[in-house]
């Protein structure tokens, strides 16, 4: 898997947690730009991904995040993609 793949997958699991198979992310998206992104549906975002990759993260590595191309580094770097 590469960083479209793990974006691909990503893409899968807003999809899920907003219920919107229409539903677009870059990596500049943030919580900012998505309405219904609040803290309810950020731990699911978090559990989702989790789920989805097989990985665990760590309340101070979400935090430090700012935007969805950041998390793909992340899970990435989780994964020992390069």
């Amino acid at each position: 898997m590469d960083r479209k793949g793990i974006f691909e997958q990503l893409l899968t699991v807003f999809q899920d947690v907003f219920d919107d198979d229409d539903l677009e992310i870059k990596n500049e998206t943030s919580a900012k730009d998505i309405e219904d992104w609040d803290s309810f549906n950020h731990i699911n975002i978090v559990l989702g991904t989790e789920q989805e990759f097989g990985v665990k993260f760590k309340t101070a590595e979400i935090a430090a995040l700012a935007n969805v191309g950041e998390f793909v580094d992340l899970i990435a770097r989780k994964l020992n993609i390069q």
